[in-house]
């Protein structure tokens, strides 16, 4: 779901949070939608920015790994430029929102079906990359009234292939040993230092590290390790849809990036008839990290 080769220039830390929980990690009821029933959304965490309410707002969601705070600076800049309002969301089981066993598309549309109305957010801008692109997706298929437009960033809805080795990855995140009592620098080096032989790329470890946090005198990663594990292949694919979204979609892409294939346009045009692809020069995977004007003029743009 993520490309690695990319420097990771947006960290998950910055500004302080606004209407989060700060404390430990919550664990959600498990919910697993047995007996056709829909998912039980959980509460998740966000940022909300002022702005006109008479427009439709814009929600960003993260990709695997990720948290709200990878658009801090982007969120702050559009919320300036266009005068909406924006929302930064955790998906569950990442950043300050909680821990569920379920980690299914459906379950974390049926999280932001439950949140956006309640913040009024309703129809709104959905933005999402990798990971938040397919759910975005999901929930335009699903709910197109809440959605006004769409913006998937270097994704499709069809089966992702990737050369990162996830379960290894989490693997090695699990079996970080580090001491109680010890400095955030001295915890981050010691994870670092465990975690390079398997992950060489410098990029990809610190982008990793992000995650890990102090709670009650001890380092733990915030994002559930167990549930990612196990529904990897989950997350790489994307739920079979019948009803295509009728609304505008603009499916942006990396010049760099190797995600979104030519053989997956015929899966787009059909679930997506209004979309419009758009390319950015010089981006992989993170185009909001690798070229933040250039990902900010063309979500302008599109609004126009």
């Amino acid at each position: 779901m993520l490309s690695w080769a990319r420097t990771w220039r947006l960290p998950c830390g910055g500004l302080q949070l606004s209407r989060t929980s700060l404390s430990a990690v919550p664990v959600a009821p498990s919910s697993s939608g047995r007996g056709g029933a829909e998912p039980r959304p959980v509460p998740l965490s966000y940022k909300l920015l002022d702005g006109d309410a008479g427009r439709p707002a814009l929600v960003f969601l993260h990709g695997l790994f990720g948290c709200k705070t990878n658009f801090n600076s982007i969120a702050q800049a559009l919320a300036r430029q266009t005068g909406r309002r924006v929302l930064t969301v955790d998906a569950r089981n990442h950043g300050d929102s909680p821990h569920s066993p379920d980690m299914s598309y459906e379950a974390m549309s049926q999280d932001l079906q439950d949140l956006l109305p309640q913040l009024g957010l309703v129809p709104c801008v959905l933005i999402g990359h990798s990971m938040g692109g397919k759910t975005a997706m999901l929930l335009a298929l699903q709910r197109p009234e809440l959605v006004e437009r769409l913006v998937a960033v270097d994704i499709s809805p069809v089966e992702t292939t990737s050369s990162a080795d996830f379960p290894a990855y989490m693997a090695a995140m699990k079996a970080i040993d580090i001491p109680h009592e010890v400095s955030r620098s001295c915890a981050r080096k010691l994870a670092d230092k465990q975690l390079s032989p398997l992950i060489q790329d410098l990029a990809l470890r610190q982008f990793l590290l992000t995650n890990l946090v102090e709670a009650d005198g001890r380092f733990v990663w915030r994002v559930n390790l167990d549930a990612l594990a196990q529904h990897v292949d989950k997350i790489l694919a994307f739920p079979s849809q019948q009803d295509s979204y009728p609304g505008p979609t603009l499916f942006l892409l990396g010049e760099n990036s190797k995600i979104v294939r030519p053989s997956h346009h015929p899966e787009m045009r059909r679930l997506f008839p209004q979309a419009q692809m758009q390319t950015v020069p010089n981006a992989g995977h993170w185009i909001h990290a690798d070229c933040p004007q250039d990902f900010m003029a063309a979500i302008r743009g599109f609004l126009a």
